[in-house]
């Protein structure tokens, strides 16, 4: 079954630089991963410090593979870091 992961963030505009450039090291990683298939990175219009990202995934037995990815926890951690604050991840089916 696919699924589609549902990212919130919130981010100060101190912030939004280093975490562009961090979400571009994750978009890029995320790439050559069995069973991606799709993303976008969104940043609401009526909150300038909330970003959500809607990645979609051939299955949720693949969305777990990245979600336990060695280099992928690093780069988050340094996300969580950056941001003050866990990353909220939601999984819908499709």
């Amino acid at each position: 079954m696919t699924v589609k992961i549902f990212i919130k963030r919130k981010v100060s505009a101190n912030n939004i630089l280093e975490l562009t450039i961090l979400l571009k090291k994750l978009r890029s990683l995320t790439l050559s991963q069995s069973g991606y298939i799709y993303g976008e990175t969104l940043r609401r219009v009526d909150k300038d410090d909330e970003c959500l990202v809607i990645s979609t995934w051939r299955s949720l037995e693949d969305w777990n593979a990245w979600l336990h990815n060695e280099q992928r926890i690093q780069i988050q951690s340094d996300i969580d870091s950056l941001l003050g604050e866990k990353t909220d991840y939601s999984v819908y089916e499709v």
